[in-house]
């Protein structure tokens, strides 16, 4: 009785311990994070501009964003960092890729809406960023809600 108590208090230990893993830290995540955000910030402030003026440095970001995408796509352990990705990168979200999407539906934005978007993202991508550096258990629970709120 008390061998198959111990086999199922291991069992519930070592699922329990699964589902807590985090992806470790990821120089390449980091650095790309950081380099996507900064480029993703210099090309909204030009959405005051015309979006087909642009459109090739729109092209060269979304691609570096699915190069990404599908790098997260397949690190273990890396759930909240994947899908952080995949909320900015989605058009019909309200952040890096929606605001992309706006911009060419309208073609020029009101430096008010670029603003107001600016903000979120950065806020956003600054988030993602500060998980990949440290792993912290405040920054995941901001990214989660981000991700249960989209």
């Amino acid at each position: 009785m008390s061998s198959v108590f111990l086999l199922t208090l291991s069992m519930v230990f070592l699922t329990s311990c699964e589902s807590l893993k985090t992806a470790a830290y990821d120089q390449y995540s980091y650095q790309k994070s950081v380099e996507i955000k900064v480029e993703a910030s210099n090309l909204m402030d030009k959405a005051t501009a015309s979006y087909t003026d642009n459109l090739e440095d729109i092209e060269s970001l979304n691609t570096e964003i699915q190069k990404i995408v599908e790098y997260e796509k397949n690190k273990p352990n890396n759930d909240i960092t994947y899908a952080m990705w995949k909320i900015l990168s989605n058009e019909e979200k309200n952040l890096l890729s929606g605001f992309f999407k706006h911009w060419k539906e309208q073609d020029v934005l009101s430096q008010f809406f670029i603003t107001e978007a600016k903000g979120q993202v950065l806020e956003a991508m600054d988030l993602l960023i500060q998980y990949e550096g440290k792993k912290d258990k405040v920054v995941k629970d901001k990214l989660i809600d981000i991700i249960s709120n989209n």
